[in-house]
């Protein structure tokens, strides 16, 4: 989608998509992966999500990407967290209480901005990306990974047609195509979901980077 998109959505408080709670597949299978609780976790496309609270309360420091600067003030004022701002690169970044939200395209992220990261959470940014878009971001996050990169992929499907997008629809077949040649990728489990009052169901996979 274009970024006038999103901006406008968090601007006119249209966020159906924003969550109150942890989402449960993350406290249900992060665990099971084993990563280190020094390891910073990357959560691309952040949002406000409240499941960076959930990782930062394992140990876990946070990295996000946003788009919306709306966002980003409102998850450390909803969080009463002190924040401090500043511009890092083409990114304004906001940062404090063990979080760094950068707000900006992730595609103007690269590794020498931060390094590359050792776990990656990933709910929202792959359904929110059209077909035509997922293999770039995909080779794009790649760069951002080192070997024995672990992570968390939740994915969406619902009957085709069923309502306008976002989110998006990303089969398992598609999953397993566009992360196969860089990484092991197990599916955890599967579940039910409510997609826009549409009955679908969610999908988790493990990702550990070659």
């Amino acid at each position: 989608m274009e970024p006038k998109f999103w901006h406008d959505k968090w601007k006119s408080n249209q966020i159906g998509f924003h969550e109150e709670v942890f989402h449960p597949l993350l406290c249900r299978y992060w665990d099971a992966l084993g990563i280190d609780t020094a390891a910073t976790v990357f959560v691309p496309l952040c949002g406000k999500s409240k499941d960076m609270v959930w990782l930062r309360d394992r140990g876990h420091k946070v990295v996000g990407v946003e788009l919306s600067e709306i966002a980003a003030q409102a998850f450390f004022d909803e969080n009463n967290l002190p924040v401090e701002c500043d511009q890092l690169g083409a990114f304004k970044r906001y940062r404090g209480g063990g979080y760094i939200l950068l707000c900006g395209d992730v595609f103007d992220l690269t590794a020498a901005v931060l390094g590359r990261f050792a776990a990656v959470y990933d709910r929202a940014a792959l359904i929110a990306l059209p077909p035509g878009s997922r293999r770039s971001y995909i080779r794009h996050l790649q760069t951002l990974c080192r070997s024995g990169t672990l992570g968390l992929l939740i994915t969406l499907s619902y009957p085709p047609d069923a309502l306008s997008p976002p989110p998006f629809a990303v089969p398992v077949e598609e999953v397993e195509e566009i992360y196969a040649n860089w990484c092991e990728l197990t599916l955890l489990g599967m579940g039910a979901a409510r997609v826009k009052g549409v009955a679908g169901s969610e999908s988790v996979f493990g990702l550990c980077v070659r």
